[in-house]
């Protein structure tokens, strides 16, 4: 079911698959709902299963309002409230990632397990920097094409350079009917930026899986390793030979773990 769900005004689209427990899945910067076919393919057969589109992404506008990690969390409740959801497992990825903890946060009777994937508490120097770089190479690129192929040089491994895997995701993002502008691209880096949920990351109670890529230039494992040591109980694993977006690049290997480990909390 594809469908726009009016949230505070906002008419945000979502995707809705499958059938059994729910899950929603949280994208990061720039990405539309379909970032996440591989998982809406691969796992719908067991779950019931949610993307959508933030804020400025997509089929979902960006008005003049102030985006915030709040806001966006608070769109993610109004989008389960809408579908009649009462609580559901959470698979989040980088800038989502972010999204989901204050979700967990704000709302955590709605939250039945996290998966936090590339994620970070607190900005360091280095992150810093390269926000900074993405935020200047939205506007100073000189078009689509060559800013996209700068800025997933951060994001996949040297395999999907070398495999044309990124040449193809290149060339679906620039045919895309829905594409994002470099202002909408700047205003949501801007939500994902500056925050700092370390100090509350103790008060989530839900359990937690927090993964990593081990060739992640963006954000490196010792980030996700930071957030699993704060959640109380949560499990930390490096994924080998994997960089930003694992869930993309090994989804059969992605949709496994994460599989089972909702089977677990879930007491299968």
């Amino acid at each position: 079911m594809d469908e726009l769900v009016d949230v505070n005004g906002t008419e945000i689209w979502v995707e809705s698959r499958g059938e059994g427990p729910t899950v929603l899945l949280i994208a990061g910067l720039g990405d539309p709902a379909e970032a996440w076919q591989a998982q809406m393919d691969g796992l719908s057969g067991r779950y019931r299963l949610i993307a959508y589109d933030n804020r400025g992404t997509g089929r979902t506008p960006l008005r003049d309002e102030q985006l915030s990690l709040a806001v966006m969390a608070d769109d993610a409740m109004g989008i389960l409230k809408a579908l009649d959801v009462e609580n559901v497992h959470v698979a989040s990825f980088s800038g989502g990632s972010m999204v989901a903890q204050e979700l967990a946060l704000r709302h955590p009777e709605f939250v039945r397990s996290l998966v936090l994937v590339s994620t970070w508490a607190r900005e360091d120097a280095y992150l810093a920097s390269v926000i900074r770089f993405w935020r200047w190479l939205a506007t100073e690129a000189p078009d689509a094409q060559a800013m996209l192929e700068a800025f997933l040089l951060w994001i996949y491994t040297p395999r999907a350079h070398n495999d044309g895997t990124v040449e193809r995701i290149i060339h679906e993002m620039l045919q895309s009917p829905h594409p994002q502008s470099p202002e909408d691209f700047q205003r949501q880096l801007e939500a994902f930026t500056g925050n700092d949920t370390l100090e509350r990351l103790s008060r989530i109670a839900a359990p937690t899986l927090v993964l990593a890529g081990d060739l992640d230039i963006v954000t490196p494992p010792r980030f996700g390793r930071v957030v699993a040591e704060e959640i109380p109980g949560a499990a930390f694993e490096v994924l080998k030979g994997e960089a930003h977006r694992p869930f993309q690049e090994s989804p059969e290997a992605f949709n496994a773990r994460v599989d089972a480990f909702w089977q677990a909390v879930d007491g299968y």
